[in-house]
C-alpha cells in the first residue's frame, strides 16, 4: 500500500498494492494495523458502519457531515468513477474552509481517508458509479448537516460543465459562513 499526502495533511489517498494475473486480481482493501501506522498517525480507527450507494452520471452528493457524532470515512469506488472531495470544517484548523479532491475509480482502486471534522461529497463522472465507505460513527439524522456544493467561499472546482443532479437536501445546503462547524 502507498499513502499519498494531500494539500490538507489529515486527508490521505490510499493506493493499494494490487496483485493480478490472467485470472483477475486481489488486493487488501483494509488492514487496521497498517491503516493506523501509515495513515492515521499511529492511532487505531474503529469502523462501525459500511455504506454502499449507486448513482448515475452527474449526480452530486454532498457536502455532508454530522455536527455531533462526527464521522471519519474511508471511501472507495467499486464500479465507475467519481470526483471525491473533503472540506475542512474545523474552525480552529489552519486549513479551515479549504478542500482537496481526487478521482476515485474502480480502475485505480484508490481510497480516500476523510477524517472526522470534514464535510464530504462526490460527483459521478462515469455513466454510473458504486461507492463504498466505512464510517467511524453511526449515521444520526438529527446531527446531519449539508454545506452547499457550490459555495464560492470554498471554491470547489467540480469537473463538470452541466448542472449536477442534486437531492432536495443538497439543493438546500448552507453556505459555510452560515453552517454549524466544529470548534
Amino acid at each position: 500500500m502507498r499513502v499519498i499526502p494531500t494539500a490538507i495533511p489529515d486527508v490521505k489517498i490510499i493506493e493499494p498494492s494490487v496483485f493480478g494475473d490472467e485470472r483477475g486480481f486481489f488486493f487488501e482493501s483494509f488492514n487496521e494495523r497498517v491503516f493506523a501506522e501509515q495513515v492515521n498517525g499511529g492511532q487505531r480507527v474503529h469502523f462501525v458502519q459500511d455504506n454502499h450507494s449507486r448513482s448515475a452520471r452527474h449526480v452530486l452528493r454532498g457536502l455532508h457531515y454530522q455536527i455531533s457524532q462526527a464521522q471519519g470515512k474511508l471511501v472507495r469506488v467499486i464500479a465507475g468513477e467519481v470526483f471525491d472531495v473533503a472540506v475542512d470544517i474545523r474552525r480552529n484548523s489552519p486549513s479551515f474552509g479549504k478542500w482537496v479532491g481526487e478521482t476515485l475509480s474502480a480502475a485505480n482502486k484508490r481510497q480516500m481517508w476523510v477524517p472526522p471534522g470534514f464535510a464530504h461529497g462526490f460527483l459521478v463522472t462515469s455513466e454510473s458509479a458504486e461507492f463504498l465507505y466505512k464510517t467511524t460513527d453511526y449515521w444520526a439524522k438529527e446531527y446531519e448537516r449539508c454545506i452547499a456544493w457550490n459555495d464560492p467561499a470554498i471554491g470547489i472546482q467540480w469537473p463538470t460543465d452541466v448542472a449536477p443532479a442534486l437531492s432536495d437536501k443538497d439543493r438546500h445546503g448552507l453556505m459555510l459562513s452560515d453552517a454549524e462547524v466544529y470548534s
